[in-house]
């Protein structure tokens, strides 16, 4: 497993923070969705190796954008 943190841009509702929450949750290999309208950004628990691409894909059919993904460390 392991956490990745995508900073998504477009977001001003928690429409939006649902949409993007479903959306992610769609793509194969991603067990959690935590998503913050006032941090911009979601916290996903994904399978090692799951496709930062389709995640990318996702948001972006919802008109929302990733900025960036980077990986959260697991140590705390």
């Amino acid at each position: 497993m392991q956490t990745l943190v995508l900073d998504i841009s477009g977001m001003s509702c928690e429409h939006c923070v649902r949409a993007v929450t479903r959306a992610l949750q769609g793509v194969a290999g991603v067990k959690a969705v935590e998503v913050s309208l006032d941090a911009q950004r979601a916290i996903v628990q994904c399978e090692t190796g799951a496709s930062t691409d389709a995640m990318r894909e996702a948001v972006a059919e919802e008109g929302y954008e990733v900025t960036a993904v980077r990986s959260q460390s697991q140590d705390g």
